[in-house]
């Protein structure tokens, strides 16, 4: 079966060379791409039939959601990284044998904890799975994700993410 590969911005900005012809992005990716070179490979690869830009439709990108919001990570992943696995997401679970190429750790980190292969291009990869929390830097007490405030409510200290690592 031929790989399906999932492409992040960094694919392009890092040299990525095409050579599927089953390649596909997101949207959102597009914006990402901003210098000459890294454009101008994105842009052939779409005009030659390499690339295929993809929307996700909503329930795969809410159950990525639900899986990054265990994790920590939906605290670092912007939209277009969400897509991205939720893209990966949804092509691995319509049977396709797929692999993300990314250099963004956060991104490989999601995609370890759903089993979906990667790879880097300017990196070696992760090698752990990590979790974040946000924790007050006085008191230490823990926080929910969504915990709107800068500040923590019993001393007044920054709160900040904190990586934990995950034994698997």
């Amino acid at each position: 079966m031929e790989i399906c590969y999932v492409l992040d911005a960094s694919a392009f900005i890092n040299g990525f060379q095409i050579t599927s012809k089953k390649n596909f992005t997101v949207p959102e990716i597009t914006e990402e791409i901003k210098d000459f070179e890294s454009r101008l490979k994105f842009d052939t690869a779409i005009t030659e039939g390499l690339l295929f830009i993809q929307d996700v439709p909503s329930e795969y990108l809410s159950c990525v959601n639900d899986i990054i919001s265990e994790s920590g990570d939906i605290l670092r992943l912007s939209l277009p990284d969400k897509k991205l696995i939720a893209l990966a997401y949804m092509l691995s679970q319509r049977g396709e044998s797929v692999k993300v190429i990314s250099d963004d750790y956060t991104i490989q980190n999601t995609l370890k904890i759903m089993n979906i292969p990667y790879s880097g291009v300017m990196t070696e990869g992760i090698k752990g799975i990590y979790n974040w929390k946000k924790v007050c830097e006085g008191c230490k007490k823990e926080f929910p994700e969504d915990y709107p405030f800068e500040d923590c409510e019993i001393c007044g200290s920054r709160i900040f993410k904190k990586r934990i690592k995950v034994n698997r």
